[in-house]
């Protein structure tokens, strides 16, 4: 048999194979009565002979839904998404629905396409981790009824649910254990400062500081991109100079591996807390120290709050946020 990629069986190539009627095989694809067990197992045959499968989008469709939802994220390869990713997948898994994702690369332009190709698709709904910060362009998708909510930062622009970590307050108990551990000179070193979670890091740091009564220099704060040579340079000035830190807390799980990498070459090595874990982070010597967000957590909220929503819950936007923890490993006690 020749195989045309591309081209699939219908359900008139079944029954042509069975030698039955269109209604017959239609009655036995979707198990319904009236077919005797011969020409059932005739059909059957034929249907595996074909590699026919039911067009269940179609099927769907006609009921109002898709069983499908999509995932908008920044970046698939970073750890603390593909947990997120997996607790989606399990809500929308219980739920009958398969998952569809994307990633914006933090590019506003991409997320919008991304977003827009997954309702032109007719997905169910979306949870949307946002790179842009106007989401207009999905009032007519949510008019037209379908069900939106934003994880780890907020929407912008529009009233939407979401699902967020308490940024501010994690770094501002990855500060104060830095505080308590008799560190007055501490530096941060964050990601862009339009990134709501990094603005929001920013501030429990500062947050932190003021509640010590300690002054906060600009040569202490470094914001902006999270490429390892941005890092390096960042990590120079705060840790050179006449005045160096003393201790470190690093804004994301990105920026503590690029200055884990680099604490060797350092003349010293400061006391370091890291916003987000990582994994084998217990094994490092010193074992590293952070404030571990719940990313599996935010996922399932954000996924639940979806499903919520495409089960008829019409109520006000909500706006849920977890509690992060400090899990002390030794590098931020030194």
């Amino acid at each position: 048999m020749t195989t045309q990629y591309g081209i699939r069986p219908t359900m008139k190539d079944v029954a042509a194979r069975a030698r039955v009627g269109l209604k017959t095989v239609s009655r036995v694809v979707n198990d319904e009565p009236g077919v005797t067990p011969e020409t059932a197992e005739r059909v059957r045959s034929a249907i595996t002979e074909l590699g026919f499968r039911r067009n269940d989008s179609a099927r769907m469709l006609r009921k109002g839904r898709t069983a499908s939802v999509g995932l908008l994220l920044e970046d698939l390869g970073d750890p603390f998404y593909s947990v997120l990713s997996r607790g989606v997948e399990e809500v929308a898994r219980s739920n009958g629905s398969l998952l569809f994702t994307g990633a914006s690369a933090e590019d506003p332009q991409r997320e919008r396409e991304l977003a827009l190709a997954f309702c032109a698709r007719r997905v169910d709904g979306l949870v949307v981790v946002p790179a842009g910060d106007d989401h207009r362009y999905l009032l007519p998708e949510l008019a037209a009824g379908t069900a939106v909510v934003f994880v780890d930062r907020p929407a912008e622009r529009i009233g939407a649910d979401s699902v967020l970590s308490d940024n501010a307050g994690g770094a501002r108990e990855g500060t104060g254990h830095l505080v308590r551990q008799g560190h007055r000179r501490i530096g941060f070193l964050g990601d862009l400062p339009q990134i709501h979670t990094a603005a929001e890091r920013l501030r429990g740091f500062r947050e932190a500081m003021a509640a010590a009564g300690l002054p906060v220099a600009p040569g202490q704060v470094s914001m902006g991109p999270t490429d390892p040579a941005s890092v390096a340079a960042a990590l120079d000035r705060l840790t050179g100079g006449p005045r160096p830190v003393t201790a470190l807390l690093t804004g994301n799980n990105r920026i503590t591996l690029e200055v884990l990498r680099r604490l060797p070459a350092l003349p010293y090595r400061p006391a370091l807390v890291g916003f987000d874990d990582l994994e084998l982070a217990e094994l490092l010597v010193p074992g590293l120290t952070v404030v571990a967000q719940d990313p599996a957590g935010l996922g399932r909220t954000a996924a639940e709050l979806l499903f919520r929503r495409l089960d008829g819950d019409a109520g006000p936007p909500r706006s849920v946020r977890l509690p992060t923890r400090l899990i002390p490993r030794g590098s931020g006690e030194t």
